[in-house]
């Protein structure tokens, strides 16, 4: 089959000079004029272009971090705070840590040589800044769950002021300070810091500062602007099954208050082994964790918790608080998750 050139009514005029072209130079123009019009452009002329460089989406951006004498508030269950007081730019590769932890990205492994923070640069999670960090903490002053004045008039601020900001303040400062000598303790969330300072009754030096810290956490949770009345539902079932009545247990814990010689804390504990909710008191610093037991709440006796307030009437100060502080919410939640480890007994299921 023979191919049939097409034929020009008239020779090919001159092209006018073409700027843009969609393909062998066709202009838009040119194809509604005269379609069959080509202009022959060498191959050579055809440069692959460079293809644009993108931007590697994966590719940290510089985030610069600013602190300056901030304390930063942990949880119970962490055990790294850090101060820091100066400016510098650092890049994040992997978003490993939880944001309650407060990490910085930096060279910490070599001011302790602590293996978990070792392993943790060996596999790239975090990279150190060209200027080292100075970590100042171990564990942060947590601050109770309402406004310092929220539990007035039967708690002032002024006793909240010195409390939390004086004494609680001071066992987490004690404690950092010690446990800046030597990092073996390095690692342990505040239980099991408190179990193993304990030492089977034979404590570590760190053990009072180390147990007044969880103490004191947990005193603040056990209480509650607008508390007091009674507990409901299970809780109110299970202390009415293991004391006889609400009104037996209250003049219990309010005895073992008044009973109490020096210094110390009461507490409402589920025993593991006895399967049964008690009312045990403590000297000093220790709290029931140490012997297994698991605590609902709790009540400070040391006569700072009360004098400004009460002076020396601490029966007045144990009345109130369980009248019209504590949180029988929170025992509650304790209650429910202490279950999870003991067994109550089978259910009550209704019968219809």
């Amino acid at each position: 089959m023979r191919w049939n050139r097409p034929r020009f009514d008239g020779p090919i005029k001159s092209q006018p000079k073409i700027n843009s072209f969609t393909f062998m130079g066709l202009t838009q123009q040119n194809q509604m004029e005269k379609p069959c019009q080509i202009k022959s452009i060498p191959l050579s002329s055809f440069r692959a272009a460079k293809p644009e460089k993108k931007q590697n989406q994966h590719a940290p951006a510089p985030v610069r971090y600013t602190y300056k004498y901030r304390e930063i508030p942990l949880q119970r269950d962490v055990g790294l705070a850090v101060r820091e007081e100066k400016e510098e730019m650092g890049y994040c590769c992997n978003n490993s840590f939880p944001a309650s932890s407060h990490v910085l990205l930096t060279d910490l492994s070599q001011r302790w040589k602590c293996p978990k923070l070792q392993n943790l640069r060996h596999k790239g999670q975090f990279h150190g800044s060209q200027k080292a960090s100075k970590v100042l903490a171990f564990y942060g002053l947590k601050a109770p769950p309402y406004k310092l004045d929220a539990l007035e008039p039967h708690m002032s601020r002024r006793t909240l002021e010195m409390h939390w900001g004086d004494h609680h303040r001071g066992y987490v400062e004690g404690l950092n300070k010690q446990l800046e000598k030597d990092d073996i303790l390095y690692g342990h969330t505040l239980d099991e810091l408190v179990k193993v300072t304990y030492n089977n009754g034979n404590p570590l030096p760190e053990f009072n500062n180390a147990a007044q810290v969880w103490n004191h956490d947990f005193f603040w949770e056990s209480m509650q602007p607008g508390g007091g009345d009674m507990p409901r539902l299970g809780l109110l079932e299970q202390i009415e099954k293991d004391f006889g009545s609400f009104t037996n247990f209250k003049e219990k814990f309010l005895e073992a208050a008044l009973t109490l010689f020096g210094s110390g804390w009461v507490w409402l504990v589920l025993k593991r082994n006895e399967r049964c909710l008690a009312v045990v008191k403590t000297s000093n610093a220790i709290n029931p964790i140490v012997w297994d037991d698991i605590p609902i709440i709790s009540l400070d006796v040391w006569e700072h918790a009360y004098y400004l307030d009460y002076k020396n009437d601490k029966g007045k100060y144990a009345t109130v608080f369980m009248n019209h502080l504590v949180s029988w919410n929170a025992a509650a939640a304790r209650m429910a998750r202490a279950e999870a480890f003991v067994n109550l007994g089978e259910p009550k299921i209704p019968i219809a």
